[in-house]
């Protein structure tokens, strides 16, 4: 009874979003180099706020290969015919639907009233496993997966070759169902990408003319594709671990000054070059192990704030997308970590007290979605900062709109695709985090973002609720 108490006033606490102490020694939502409070990034990385979901893992490239052409997906969803122009009209617009498909979100929503569209190339992954297994009861949960939305990652410039393909495939499903469909795209190229981690940082350098590139050889033709695609709902996922990043690791590892104008002026060029009417772009928030510290929260919803008014206030920014590529439950569970005087002790805290503190900078408009692709069993993992293929890990809630449970929630989604690794165990790889190395780890992984059958497996068996 006691041990429920202290839960209903913990959870009171985090709704609150208020308090915190940010000076060295401070107790309570603490991110400096000395402090001894919860949220405290360590140099180690295994600190209560350290990014959790930063790095490697969290964000990790998951299917970024470009979509066969000339295949259908075993899921019954169609993909393109053929490449398209990005500066053309789409390929396969129009179709015989009479009247023509009606794409408007009921309320703003593009998660309700649609169909999600199911990327063929994870698919194909998913394909690859069952290939190698002889249970046939396993096999058969395989194949619901299939059946399920993941996002498509956009990773690096050349993932961008697949784009047009993949939306010609989501539009060609519209046009022969006359039913909304929608696609969810993940941007993630950020210059200087991933500053706290090592295994996921990206392709593109500042000092080497990253924010050109980034402008003009990624957020350019993604703008052009998209443009070319007005027919149809798009969800623009917002760079993975990039602003969260400023709130908590300035000053470590690869978070300098030159890091954080990077992310604030390119995050908010993307949001501005994005902004479309038939877009729905989600800024990525971390979670509730990372930002859920009243402190953190401040700092990070003033951080989005600032963005997002430089941006010019974008219409199409509908909100936040929360537990990207990480493994916190939805609610309180039993979890053998300390929570570190963390009031947030699951994703629906986070969302409520995320949304008091956005509310506090003006953006009380703004809803979320929740990353529940990995999430579904707690109680995996010895701190709350291990994000790296925990061992025991399990699929959770399907993706679902409107789910209800916490304030101005859009969707549940799968927005890391389970089975896509967060990142190599190889220690003498160059891409090697020390994360990737820890006990709750599965030792056997390859590099981030390459499949991983094993551990798509034990995702599988462990999905909660069961497929």
């Amino acid at each position: 009874m006691a041990t429920s108490v202290a839960v209903i006033l913990a959870l009171a606490a985090c709704g609150d979003g208020g308090g915190g102490d940010t000076t060295a020694g401070g107790t309570g939502g603490n991110t400096s180099s000395g402090g001894t409070g919860a949220g405290t990034p360590t140099s180690s990385g295994v600190g209560a706020g350290t990014p959790t979901s930063s790095g490697v893992g969290a964000g990790t490239p998951t299917s970024t290969g470009a979509v066969d052409p000339t295949t259908t997906s075993g899921a019954g969803t169609p993909t393109s015919t053929g490449a398209v122009d990005p500066t053309a009209t789409s390929a396969v617009s129009g179709g015989n639907c009479s009247p023509a498909v009606d794409i408007t979100a009921p309320n703003g929503n593009p998660f309700a009233n649609t169909t999600l569209f199911v990327d063929p190339g994870y698919i194909a992954k998913v394909d690859s496993s069952i290939a190698k297994e002889t249970d046939t009861a396993l096999k058969a949960k395989m194949e619901k997966v299939k059946q399920i939305s993941t996002a498509f990652w956009l990773d690096r410039i050349a993932a961008v070759d697949g784009l047009a393909a993949h939306l010609d495939a989501a539009l060609k499903l519209q046009n022969e169902t006359c039913k909304p469909v929608t696609s969810v795209i993940v941007v993630y190229d950020l210059p200087n990408r991933d500053c706290f981690a090592e295994a996921s940082n990206g392709e593109l350098r500042v000092e080497n003319g990253g924010v050109e590139r980034y402008r003009n050889e990624f957020i350019a033709p993604i703008k052009q594709i998209f443009a070319a695609h007005p027919d149809q709902r798009i969800v623009a996922i917002i760079e993975p671990d990039s602003l969260p990043n400023l709130a908590t690791n300035l000053g470590s590892k690869d978070c300098t000054p030159e890091t954080e104008t990077a992310y604030r002026e390119n995050v908010a060029h993307a949001l501005k070059e994005l902004d479309m009417p038939h877009v729905y772009q989600y800024i990525d928030a971390a979670h509730s192990g990372w930002l859920g510290w009243p402190d953190n929260q401040k700092k990070g919803a003033k951080i989005f704030a600032d963005v997002i008014k430089a941006a010019g206030s974008p219409k199409s920014i509908r909100g936040f997308a929360t537990n990207v590529a990480n493994y916190t439950q939805l609610s309180y569970s039993s979890e053998s970590y300390d929570q570190q005087s963390n009031p947030c002790y699951g994703e629906f805290d986070y969302v409520d007290a995320m949304a008091s503190a956005l509310s506090a900078e003006g953006l009380g408009d703004k809803h979320f979605i929740i990353d529940t692709s990995r999430n579904g069993v707690g109680n995996i993992r010895a701190d709350w900062g291990y994000w790296c293929n925990n061992i025991g890990a399990g699929m959770g809630q399907r993706p679902q709109a409107n789910p209800g449970g916490a304030t101005n929630l859009d969707a549940f989604y799968w927005v890391k695709p389970p089975g896509d690794s967060d990142g190599t165990a190889d220690k003498s790889a160059a891409r090697f985090d020390a994360f990737c190395g820890y006990e709750d780890a599965d030792q056997r992984a390859p590099e981030a973002g390459a499949w991983f059958h094993e551990y798509f497996v034990e995702c599988v068996k462990n999905a909660n609720p069961p497929l």
